[in-house]
């Protein structure tokens, strides 16, 4: 390069012989498939399936405008105007035509669609580029000879590019597409937005604070699974502050194996709401509706159950190879309405519970949606914290005003007690008055002073699991439906932090370790399976930190926290109220996440739309019936109304001569997802379209990774783990 400083980066070579240009697959596959966007914002991606940006002017990238920042950048002074691409060739001097097959030069950008673009030094980019520590491999090797080089250029001697190799180290670094850019909180282009990358190494100190800041800005996904169901199974407030630290552990274990052993990606594994809904049909099951007492360890133990035998099932279904079958049949039509189903399956909780008092959970809400959206811009110290921390920070201010109300006597009504159960109270006054002293008062729960300062969760602490068919082949389905929502965000996120998107192989193996993550959350009673948080993808991109390290050291601190009694019982103090309306925007999130997937394809085709449209409506609409068939509206249940669409399975339509099936049938198609997933696989399996109308979800060649430096470093084993698996081709690079 003839702009670039030869001591900001290391000299290129030697190359070891090219291969033959036969066996490289097209770069992309837009040019696989001749696509030319016409419908959705996400158009094109590179050959490893990033999001690039065009190599434009200089002064009209430096001026494009921060969507977020709501300002443009201003230009440089030294930036030189360049002529638009036009479709007639131009002179050798200052572009060159894109060659028959595909590859562009190593001195001059790709065509797009015929046309050509003009060669800008890259050299004004390489300041940005020094102010951060050059990248180290996060193993001790040396990750910082190959590094990926500026759109505009690579390698070849003074910019020029004549060898063969430096065109096809061009094809596969720096090729770009022409694409409308995506610059908002979204997904953005990984080079152009993130600070520090999958493999950085910026300091303990920044890594410290940055791996704290992840584990904060998704404290709603870690923290409030348990405050739902605990409660469910009849447990008390001990109980849950034992689950809360038992999560807290397991989430800390599993993250650091799957950051090491799984798909290296900087993803938090953690209790997944894919496992909330079938959790609570289990525990509303019709043989639990009798026992007396604290039944809250004879629910957990066949909780635990089928939590093993269906994680035990995902584990098979990665390392054997099965699951990069089934990538066949998983796009981003099918991931959206998932995973969107999984937030609007629990709109019968969210609010009817916000309701029972409404002055504290409707101000929760809103501080959320305040500081999430309206303040969002706003930055202290170069950092976003209304859009990072919105719900630790609602959670707080909210947690503070119900305090002042408590303590001033708002709830206060003489002679009621609200640890008096409604059945036993005969003032009719206090009747009326048990509710709002329930669940609008800070000072009714114990948890806090009943915790000890130290203790360490260990396995099978609520008994040995209990073991029942019916209730693990239930589970064995959501597992499906959790390694869908884990394909979804492997891609999403690999497109941020990574040099390319994981091979199927990596993608097998991550799903693989999620199995075993999810047999220890069996083992160790949380209640549900461990799975990736889809929350983690936006993490990433508003906190724009994909540091592998930071995950790491963010996940340390999450066991020490764990191992700290207090903690759990503080998080178990929340009021109930306040964890609902945490919800309502959690799986308002988890939604808008889930149909975000649909930027991958072509939105606007009427054949997606019909799809994600259908399996939406049916995914609400066909469980209805099942939640709601045979229950008369007078019928008086001990059940709250809340955990009505649960208990599905005592009344379902199935009604066979064998009790079991009945169960299973009954309780899998009231559950949202699963019918959401049926409709989306059968549609956009069987109804016609072209790869980029679909969105197919590009992953990379395991040919071209083990050739490629940095895909190998990212993706590859520590420790030599990875020699014990190369006769396991399906689960490697």
């Amino acid at each position: 390069m003839s702009g670039s400083d030869p001591k900001a980066r290391p000299k290129p070579g030697p190359w070891p012989p090219a291969p033959d240009a036969s066996p490289l697959p097209p770069a992309t596959w837009a040019k696989k498939t001749g696509f030319r966007p016409k419908f959705s914002g996400e158009t094109n991606a590179s050959d490893s399936g990033q999001i690039s940006l065009p190599p434009r002017p200089r002064e009209h990238r430096d001026a494009q405008p921060d969507l977020e920042a709501g300002r443009g950048r201003p230009a440089p002074a030294s930036a030189v105007p360049s002529p638009a691409p036009t479709p007639s060739p131009a002179p050798a001097a200052v572009a060159v035509p894109a060659p028959p097959s595909g590859r562009a030069g190593a001195g001059a950008a790709p065509a797009v669609n015929g046309g050509t673009e003009t060669v800008v030094p890259p050299s004004a980019n390489n300041k940005k580029d020094q102010s951060v520590k050059r990248r180290r491999d996060s193993d001790g090797g040396g990750g910082g000879a190959h590094r990926k080089l500026p759109s505009g250029g690579n390698g070849g001697a003074n910019g020029q590019g004549n060898s063969e190799g430096g065109a096809r180290r061009a094809t596969r670094n720096d090729e770009v597409i022409d694409v409308l850019p995506q610059e908002d909180e979204g997904f953005p282009a990984r080079h152009s937005h993130m600070k520090y990358e999958l493999r950085d190494t910026p300091g303990l100190v920044p890594i410290g604070f940055y791996g704290l800041q992840h584990y904060l800005s998704m404290l709603g996904s870690l923290i409030l699974i348990p405050l739902v169901i605990v409660p469910a199974m009849g447990g008390s407030q001990e109980d849950t502050s034992m689950v809360v630290s038992t999560v807290l552990f397991i989430s800390g274990v599993t993250t650091l194996l799957h950051t090491s052993f799984g798909s290296r990606l900087p993803l938090i594994q953690g209790p997944s709401f894919v496992f909330l809904a079938p959790a609570l049909a289990i525990i509303n099951s019709p043989e639990f509706q009798g026992l007396n007492g604290n039944h809250f360890k004879h629910i957990m133990k066949r909780l635990q159950g089928a939590v093993v035998i269906a994680s035990a099932f995902q584990t098979i279904l990665g390392y054997s190879g099965l699951m990069s079958i089934i990538l066949r049949l998983i796009n981003p039509v099918v991931v959206a309405p998932t995973i969107a189903a999984v937030g609007l399956s629990f709109y019968s909780y969210g609010f009817p519970l916000v309701g029972t008092c409404i002055e504290i959970g409707a101000v929760q809400i809103l501080f959320v949606i305040i500081f999430s959206l309206y303040l969002r811009k706003i930055s202290v110290f170069g950092h976003r914290i209304f859009l990072i921390y919105a719900v630790p920070l609602a959670l707080g201010i909210t947690w503070a005003m119900a305090f002042l109300l408590t303590e001033t006597g708002a709830y206060s009504y003489k002679g009621c007690n609200a640890n008096i159960p409604a059945s036993n109270i005969i003032s009719e006054h206090c009747r009326k008055r048990i509710s709002r002293m329930k669940f609008c008062r800070v000072d009714t729960s114990r948890a806090l002073t009943s915790s000890p300062w130290f203790r360490f969760p260990y396995p099978l602490q609520w008994g040995t699991p209990v073991f029942e068919w019916k209730m693990a082949v239930l589970m064995c389905v959501v597992s499906i439906i959790s390694s869908v929502d884990s394909v979804g965000s492997y891609h999403a996120s690999s497109l941020l932090v990574a040099s390319r998107p994981p091979t199927p192989g990596v993608l097998s193996r991550g799903i693989g370790l999620e199995g075993l993550c999810s047999v220890l959350a069996g083992l160790w009673g949380t209640g549900t399976g461990s799975t990736t948080l889809t929350e983690n993808v936006h993490t990433l991109a508003v906190t724009k930190m994909g540091s592998r390290r930071a995950v790491e050291l963010g996940a340390c601190i999450l066991i020490v926290l764990s191992l700290v009694g207090k903690v759990g019982g503080f998080i178990a103090s929340i009021p109930l109220v306040m964890v609902a309306a945490l919800l309502c925007f959690m799986w308002a999130m988890l939604t808008a996440l889930g149909l975000s997937n649909l930027r991958y394809s072509e939105a606007g085709s009427s054949r997606n739309i019909i799809i994600v449209g259908l399996s939406l409506f049916f995914s609400l609409s066909v469980p209805a019936y099942f939640q709601q068939y045979g229950i008369s509206p007078n019928s008086n249940s001990s059940v709250p109304s809340y955990f009505q669409p649960y208990v599905v399975a005592s009344h379902g339509p199935i009604r066979t001569t064998f009790g079991g099936l009945n169960y299973f049938l009954n309780t899998l198609l009231s559950l949202h997802m699963v019918v959401a997933f049926i409709m989306a696989v059968i549609l956009d399996n069987t109804v016609p379209g072209s790869r980029q109308e679909r969105g197919v979800y590009v992953w990379s060649d395991a040919e071209t990774a083990r050739r490629e430096p940095a895909v190998a470093k990212d993706y590859e084993l520590p420790f030599r783990v990875g020699r014990l698996f190369r006769w396991v081709k399906w689960v490697g690079l």
